[in-house]
């Protein structure tokens, strides 16, 4: 049997005390001893805000809120964020919101770029990252003895079909050429586990279902409102039951089915235990994963027709189109012709509201 998830129904007026119920019926602070500093890691798939694309607001406060009150010292709370080679963290701290709550808590936010990377050598059997990066796989230094605490949204990949628990520790302890892993990605992802089972003495993950992303994820997706929350020291299970909902078998993911075969987790449905708002569980939206047009090209020159010229364009010093190529299609065609209407639908809805109070610093 896995640690247990909890499931929560959640709305926005009453956000804040779900946040603390999912985490405490889950059994947070046992997992996160208080006497070690625990890293708040963020989820950041896109410098714009976009609904579902990277951890809401909300999320960061509930979680601050929740662990302060229950005794955890301000100084140990360790909020962060990486940068990809299409993300900026300090612009998408400030976009998605974060930087109020933080503020107003005297918390800061740390740059992962900014702070000291190490090469770690892992005991583990790692399936793929030391060929992936023979000379040496480096970490965040400050990563080291430290609990993490996972925040999420659930949403599909155009890379691994799901992302959640798992996929965030893919933006914290790989540096911003992490993008040479997306062909094995889920074996990366095993990978992942194996080397947070090995540096961290607490690991826990909430993960918000307030607005969730169904389709070309992890960005160009359609927001869908579904008010569930999610908590789990199982990484496994956590994303193994928000890929249930989200009308996916687990076990036909194959990051999800090698993690279980390792031990890493649980990711068969019934074994799971459920504990908060079961009856939740039972609910198939009905996602579809599908590829964005980036993701796709991507693809096509990592693992198809185009593989022979996958060195000269992904691996030399010609590679800067590609992100350059990304930023164009995302930023200045997808969000302004598409992406434009759902953010103006989304901030029409009660949870797009509360977005707007905590970008304008009218939360309390």
């Amino acid at each position: 049997m896995s640690s247990p998830v909890a499931i929560v129904k959640t709305s926005p007026e009453t956000v804040l005390e779900d946040y603390g119920r999912v985490m405490r019926l889950a059994g947070y602070d046992v997992a996160l001893p208080r006497e070690r500093d625990t890293i708040l890691k963020l989820n950041l798939s896109w410098t714009l805000f976009y609904p579902a694309c990277s951890s809401p607001p909300w999320q960061l406060d509930g979680v601050l809120t929740t662990m302060l009150a229950d005794g955890y010292e301000r100084k140990s709370l360790l909020p962060v964020e990486n940068k990809t080679v299409v993300t900026d963290p300090w612009k998408g701290a400030r976009n998605n919101g974060w930087l109020g709550t933080l503020e107003r808590e005297k918390i800061p936010f740390t740059d992962l770029p900014s702070v000291e990377w190490m090469n770690y050598r892992f005991d583990s059997d790692l399936l793929v990252l030391n060929r992936i990066f023979p000379e040496g796989i480096q970490i965040p230094r400050m990563f080291v003895g430290r609990n993490v605490l996972h925040m999420p949204t659930i949403k599909t990949h155009g890379h691994s079909v799901t992302t959640g628990a798992i996929k965030n520790s893919f933006g914290g302890l790989l540096r911003e050429v992490r993008h040479y892993c997306h062909e094995f990605i889920h074996e990366t992802l095993v990978d992942l586990l194996l080397m947070q089972n090995e540096i961290h003495p607490g690991i826990f993950a909430v993960m918000d279902g307030a607005v969730c992303g169904d389709g070309a994820g992890p960005r160009t997706m359609v927001p869908r409102i579904k008010n569930v929350l999610l908590a789990s020291a199982d990484q496994v299970a956590i994303d193994s039951v928000a890929a249930g909902l989200m009308g996916f078998e687990p076990m036909s993911i194959p990051y999800l089915r090698m993690a279980q075969e390792r031990g890493l987790g649980c990711a068969e449905l019934k074994r799971i235990e459920l504990v908060g708002d079961t009856e939740l569980a039972g609910q198939n939206w009905g996602f579809k994963t599908r590829r964005s047009f980036v993701i796709w090209g991507d693809q096509m020159i990592r693992k198809g027709p185009l593989r022979p010229l996958k060195r000269l364009l992904l691996h030399s010093p010609l590679m800067g189109w590609a992100p350059a190529a990304s930023n164009l299609y995302h930023d200045y065609y997808w969000y302004p012709r598409k992406g434009s209407k759902y953010v103006r639908e989304f901030m029409e809805s009660d949870w797009g509201r509360l977005f707007q109070r905590y970008t304008q610093g009218t939360t309390a």
